[in-house]
């Protein structure tokens, strides 16, 4: 059996965001950046079902981004993954969902994976997009938010988050893609002598350039801070005063009084 999980790297949500030069994202300078919540889910559940199943299972971890992926891709392996591929890809932060999913279809296509595991959205974008897409490209049954996950080797049964806090259950055939939620699992920290093993396991280093052959299908116009809030405004006074005062602030801004 051949597991393939994905995985992205984005900025601690606790930093200090401005937005490039360009306007289009955000700089990326002096953030810290660590491998996606949702994607440690998917890496702790894949390490699961390879333990469940006896460590017969190869278990691959992938991700597209510039140079600095390789942090999250070395914590997969010292997680307990077999083997890493690293897309290399400068641009990444510029592609839309729709070329990263084309990107991990075209990597992936004609090597057999039997399960593919990614995070239910990233930190960052928040889309949801990717997995789906990337099932759609490699024609897979999928299933998506999951909250409960068990596979025999041949089908894989999902329990699933739905709108509304409501619960639903499928079962897919393999080859299938399942994206994960939060709360799937809790993933495992990785012990100082795996994290000295993760450097001598094999991580491949593919260029970009021979997989993107799509156009974007989404632009981003603009990415701004929101306006800060100002400050308010207290009224003081005799009670007359204050109806009198609050209402003419109210006409000014033009909000209907109500009585």
């Amino acid at each position: 059996m051949k597991i393939l999980v994905c995985v992205k790297q984005v900025p601690d949500t606790g930093a200090r965001f401005r937005p490039n030069p360009a306007g289009t994202w955000y700089a990326e300078a002096d953030l810290a950046f660590r491998m996606n919540e949702y994607d440690e889910h998917a890496v702790e559940e894949a390490i699961r079902l390879k333990e469940k199943l006896g460590g017969a299972p190869e278990l691959t971890v992938l991700s597209v981004g510039p140079a600095r992926v390789v942090e999250a891709l070395r914590k997969a392996l010292a997680m307990g993954c077999d083997r890493a591929v690293h897309v290399d890809d400068p641009a990444a932060a510029d592609r839309d969902p729709w070329q990263v999913a084309s990107v991990i279809a075209a990597w992936a296509r004609g090597k057999g994976f039997d399960l593919v595991l990614t995070g239910m959205q990233s930190a960052d974008r928040g889309s949801a997009q990717v997995g789906v897409l990337v099932a759609e490209r490699l024609g897979l049954a999928s299933a998506t938010t999951a909250v409960a996950f068990e596979c025999d080797g041949q089908a894989a049964t999902v329990r699933r988050e739905l709108e509304g806090g409501t619960r639903g259950v499928v079962r897919l055939p393999l080859p299938a893609l399942v994206t994960c939620q939060l709360g799937l699992n809790v993933p495992r920290y990785p012990t100082l002598p795996n994290i000295m093993k993760a450097k001598k396991k094999p991580l491949e280093v593919v260029p970009v350039a021979g997989l993107l052959d799509e156009a974007p299908r989404a632009e981003t116009l603009r990415f701004y801070e929101p306006p800060r809030r100002q400050g308010g405004r207290v009224i003081e006074g005799p009670l007359d005063r204050l109806v009198e005062e609050l209402t003419a602030i109210l006409k000014e801004r033009a909000l209907p009084a109500r009585s």
